[in-house]
């Protein structure tokens, strides 16, 4: 049962990273709503999908107090990101230094939203497992497995957006439809991995699963801060700066509503 909802919740971020099929060549001031987009659903998921949750369990579950573990959780992952970064770099000057640094800049901001959303999906697929490992263990009721089913759709409604926010930012890079949709929905496919790994490790997976949570929203804050937003506004002295924040404010939006609207 955890293996085909969370099946259910990658099929929907390959579901929104389609969406890059009816971009071509879209204006900058488009490119920058989609970036602004992006930027905005990460932001908003790394509170409402993450941190909240984080705090949630782990007063219900861990001795520690749970300040301490979203605070800490939260450092590690942008920690992470940063490391992941400068390891990034340094790999790409060793490769080739012959090559100029626009190729090599490109990259590395595409591996690190990618790494961003993926590490954000891990621990989602792990609350759909435990959701759905935690039945074994108590009563197998309708109402139990409704429980189970309306967190794996909650989830699963969330990564549509999320699943755009990385295939539409590749496709402004310049890669192809193709290939931005692939490596859109590749971002969600560790869900129904992490998904059969909490259902099998139900009551271990109930104690890591604070930390990761606010591990994952770390990490996807200092890439939005950090990458999507100085790019969207990079050129606003050619377009409408507005145009990236409405962006901004129409993919915060978007991921509050559903977040909160399916809570």
């Amino acid at each position: 049962m955890a293996l085909i909802a969370t099946t259910g919740t990658w099929l929907l971020t390959a579901l929104g990273a389609a969406t890059v099929i009816f971009f071509k060549k879209p204006k900058d001031s488009i490119l920058n709503i989609i970036m602004g987009f992006a930027a905005g659903v990460m932001i908003a998921a790394s509170f409402w999908s993450l941190l909240q949750p984080a705090v949630e369990r782990a007063d219900q579950y861990l001795p520690v107090p749970a300040w301490l573990v979203a605070t800490g959780g939260f450092l590690c992952g942008a920690l992470f990101i940063w490391v992941s970064d400068k390891l990034i770099g340094l790999a790409q000057r060793k490769a080739n230094t012959s090559d100029s640094l626009q190729p090599n800049e490109r990259l590395r901001r595409v591996v690190m939203l990618i790494l961003s959303i993926t590490m954000h999906n891990i621990p989602e697929g792990l609350a759909v497992g435990v959701a759905f490992g935690a039945l074994h263990q108590n009563a197998n009721t309708p109402d139990a497995i409704m429980a189970s089913v309306s967190i794996a759709v909650g989830i699963g409604l969330q990564n549509f957006p999320e699943g755009a926010a990385v295939a539409l930012p590749l496709r402004r890079e310049g890669y192809s439809r193709f290939k931005s949709f692939m490596l859109g929905q590749a971002s969600g496919i560790v869900e129904p991995i992490a998904g059969v790994i909490g259902a099998l490790l139900v009551v271990s997976m109930e104690s890591i699963l604070p930390f990761a949570l606010a591990f994952a929203a770390g990490a996807m804050i200092i890439v939005a801060v950090h990458e999507l937003i100085p790019e969207c506004q990079a050129d606003s002295r050619k377009t409408n700066a507005y145009h990236a924040t409405m962006g901004i404010i129409i993919g915060f939006a978007l991921m509050t509503l559903l977040d909160v609207m399916l809570s």
